[in-house]
């Protein structure tokens, strides 16, 4: 196959561009990227040489090679027009790409696994303030989108509207990674409901976690 994604199942960023690829209906070879084992293989040099970051996913086409979830998002968007991430107005794509950074940037940065480990192994972060660490971002990140959703009048059965873009596309690992950490949702009402609509799709649904071939 002419696509390869590098991946790994608990990865929000390739959950993200799992979901997109579904969408879309594209096909892709996935070479899976264990983040943990052996200290990490995404550290390993063979990883090391096709991105430098040492991060998943990677996408490889025929001519390209892209990381950076977001920007492989967009990419498949302009390439593959079909089912469009983004809507088609300069005004509605700019609050899809704000709700989308806002998560991607914002949020899941903090609560990275690099992250986590960095502050276990070097600020010698106690358990109990790692996971205090992991809610505060994650319900400040969360609670702000659930604001945005309630006070802009672009909310429908999903972040934009009645069909999912890329805002969901970075949602649903985001809300996955918040139960995983057992975060309070409660006040999360609309984003919750974008979540449910988001899993009743097959494109989310086979893009979960506990549906790859890697998961644990």
């Amino acid at each position: 196959m002419a696509r390869v994604l590098h991946t790994y199942f608990r990865s929000s960023a390739a959950y993200r561009v799992r979901i997109a690829l579904n969408l879309k209906g594209l096909d892709a070879e996935h070479v899976f990227v264990h983040l943990n084992r052996n200290g990490g293989e995404q550290f390993d040099k063979a990883f090391m040489a096709i991105n430098p970051q040492a991060s998943v996913p990677v996408l490889s086409e025929p001519g390209i090679q892209l990381s950076q979830s977001l920007a492989i998002m967009e990419y498949l968007d302009e390439v593959y027009p079909q089912n469009p991430l983004l809507p088609s107005s300069p005004a509605d794509r700019a609050f899809v790409r704000q709700l989308s950074l806002g998560i991607a940037c914002d949020i899941h940065p903090l609560n990275n696994l690099r992250v986590l480990k960095y502050l276990s192994e070097f600020m010698d972060v106690s358990e109990e303030k790692r996971s205090e660490w992991i809610k505060h971002w994650i319900t400040l990140g969360l609670e702000a989108l659930e604001q945005h959703l309630e006070r802009l009048d672009r909310h429908g059965d999903f972040c934009f509207g009645n069909v999912p873009t890329m805002a969901d596309c970075c949602l649903v690992p985001q809300v996955f990674s918040a139960q995983r950490f057992n975060v309070d949702l409660s006040r999360c009402r609309k984003v919750m409901a974008v979540y449910a609509a988001c899993q009743a799709l097959p494109a989310f649904a086979e893009a979960q976690p506990a549906r790859q071939p890697d998961a644990e």
